[in-house]
């Protein structure tokens, strides 16, 4: 699978931009604040219906301006894809697949399948719980269609909960309508939490493997599903948190508070652990994405790295150099000397300044 063109329109600091990508290596190079960045976040959206920074439509949308275009064409498998995302100010955004247009944006999951790396991922072990969540649901998303429809129907319910919880004080009649919202909470989340355990199970069989041959052998890591209850205990549990969800005006049990935790030789290192082991355990995590999209989907995703070499020692720098070879990457940064000094070949290299590419090899 790789990215074989992009198309922007009035998207972000590009008023008009067309890029034809290699299906190797490909460099975007540049002083920062020049647009580099704003290409990934494209093919991610492009990838998912979302930004990798939690942007709205509004916020990506070239200023002064009502409408933002995006045209991607991706081979999978040897069959060309195109992806078109029309993007609005005040309206829902519209996606087409192949020209046909499609209702729900959980539909454009599976046609491309993107890793995206960026400084900001090598936190995702030291930052809140709602960070490795997104993790664990994006990945999934792309995987498994059942999974992204559980999970868009157990938010749906989630926000409805919580809007009800929020009307009690002036409408307490409406109480004797939450278990109803308390079983369709129960439905969804016992499906996601099982299938999140069952991904980790996965996970676990690949990251153990990278994570030695990352730190030599020194290091053993254990990715371990912290769920905010049981699956079969989830029922029970809003029960009893009833009282205290109305007190509060929103559900405290359920999915949507799960963790996950990182041990490396038995220690929390979210709590315990280096920096240089929590670097290695996200950057472990990363190429662990690659193979399992590679075991489930049977097909390469296209690797978006976002100015993360300048982050990485040149021991983290050359392992994953080595480990990209054979898939399609698109790396941001702002000089040429990482790549020199370690002899890595590009196939493409583009120069961008200020929303333009202005020099191609």
């Amino acid at each position: 699978m790789f990215v074989e063109s992009l198309e922007l329109k009035n998207y972000r600091n590009y008023e008009k931009l067309h890029i034809d990508f290699d299906s190797g290596t490909n460099l975007l190079y540049g002083d920062n604040a020049q647009g580099k960045t704003n290409i990934l976040e494209a093919i991610y959206v492009c990838a998912t219906s979302k930004s990798h920074r939690g942007s709205k439509d509004r916020e990506i949308i070239h200023f002064n301006d009502e409408e933002s275009h995006i045209k991607l064409l991706v081979s999978k498998k040897g069959v060309e894809t195109r992806i078109d995302m029309h993007l609005k100010k005040n309206k829902t955004k519209g996606i087409a697949i192949g020209g046909i247009p499609i209702r729900k944006a959980s539909e454009l999951f599976g046609n491309l399948n993107v890793v995206f790396f960026s400084p900001e991922d090598l936190n995702i072990i030291k930052n809140g719980p709602s960070e490795r969540r997104r993790f664990i649901d994006m990945e999934l998303c792309q995987l498994d269609k059942v999974y992204t429809s559980c999970l868009v129907s157990y938010n749906k319910v989630l926000v409805q909960r919580n809007r009800l919880l929020k009307e009690l004080p002036f409408h307490p009649e409406y109480e004797d309508t939450l278990p109803v919202w308390d079983q369709q909470l129960v439905k969804y989340g016992r499906s996601l939490m099982v299938r999140r355990e069952q991904f980790l199970t996965d996970l676990n069989g690949i990251i153990s493997e990278i994570h030695d041959r990352l730190t030599g052998g020194r290091e053993q890591i254990l990715i371990s599903y912290e769920p905010d209850c049981k699956p079969e205990e989830l029922e029970s549990a809003l029960s009893a948190s009833r009282e205290k969800d109305m007190k509060n005006k929103m559900t405290s049990r359920g999915p949507h508070r799960d963790d996950i935790l990182f041990l490396v030789n038995g220690v929390d290192i979210r709590r315990f652990g280096s920096q240089g082991q929590q670097r290695s355990a996200a950057l472990s995590l990363k190429l662990s994405e690659i193979e399992m999209i590679r075991k489930s989907a049977g097909d390469t995703p296209v690797l978006l790295l976002d100015d993360v070499l300048s982050e990485l020692d040149s021991r983290r720098q050359n392992h994953l150099l080595e480990s990209i070879q054979n898939i399609q990457t698109i790396i941001t940064c702002t000089g040429l000397d990482d790549f020199v000094n370690h002899n890595f070949r590009i196939n493409k290299l583009f120069r961008v300044v200020n929303g333009s590419i202005v020099s191609e090899k």
